[in-house]
């Protein structure tokens, strides 16, 4: 069996996100945006939730002097990440822990970062390991560090409206949420169909997620608001974000 294209893999893990995620470029763009306005041109940066490297591909292309810590707990996700970045060296370095556990920082190579971003992942933790994630995030960012999250963060009690509008909006683009997210059980069917040489880290992707079961609780943005200000977070606010409730919420340390 001749060894999978990592680069065609990922091309194809872009494309489905793209087709699940509107605007993700643009919330991307705006990610990369703030990081270049407010640090300087040498940072480090800690992508949680990291997948094959969305995020933290884009960060090193756009910034030649930026250091990149990537961190996800899943296996074959992590396998297409390290066989993609051959071209950045020592810039990035792949962590395989669990956010959603305590101690999953002490498995990090470096103890402070500048920067912490998140795309598309936070929302996997339920309200107890989200609280101790956020906890966790000052102990590893520097005074006057910063923490970016594009995800989805819904409109809370208070923006019944603006909710239903969201939701219509939503089913107008594609009708239901299983249509919305068809393209990326197809992926997964389709890779571990036809890449076997990932057939150990399916296997062992498959038992870690029948152990721990995502929560996919979508949260309302005032509640990630609330526990970063808990946790210490100075200033925190939403700096990007579409009507269907995909946001960028920025938090300074």
């Amino acid at each position: 069996m001749p060894s999978p294209r990592w680069n065609d893999l990922l091309e194809s893990w872009e494309r489905q996100q793209d087709s699940c995620i509107p605007n993700r470029q643009s919330k991307f763009e705006a990610m990369l945006d703030v990081l270049g306005a407010y640090l300087p041109e040498s940072f480090t940066a800690l992508d949680l939730g990291s997948g094959p490297g969305s995020m933290s591909f884009r960060m090193l292309r756009r910034f030649p002097k930026a250091q990149v810590v990537a961190i996800d707990f899943d296996p074959v996700l992590l396998k297409i990440g390290r066989e993609s970045s051959k071209e950045y060296g020592r810039r990035i370095t792949w962590v395989d822990a669990d956010i959603g556990v305590p101690g999953w920082a002490s498995q990090l190579p470096i103890r402070t970062f500048d920067a912490v971003v998140s795309s598309t992942a936070i929302h996997w933790l339920d309200r107890r390991k989200l609280r101790r994630l956020y906890e966790d995030l000052p102990r590893i960012l520097r005074s006057g560090g910063i923490f970016l999250d594009g995800d989805v963060l819904p409109w809370g009690e208070d923006e019944k409206t603006l909710r239903a509008i969201s939701e219509k909006l939503r089913y107008a683009r594609h009708g239901s949420l299983e249509v919305e997210f068809a393209p990326w059980q197809r992926w997964w069917k389709r890779v571990e169909l036809e890449q076997k040489s990932l057939g150990r880290e399916f296997r062992q992707r498959n038992e870690r997620f029948a152990r721990n079961r995502a929560s996919h609780a979508l949260l309302p943005v005032e509640f990630h608001t609330r526990l970063l200000r808990g946790a210490g977070f100075s200033e925190v606010g939403t700096i990007w974000q579409n009507l269907l409730e995909d946001r960028v919420l920025a938090a300074v340390r």
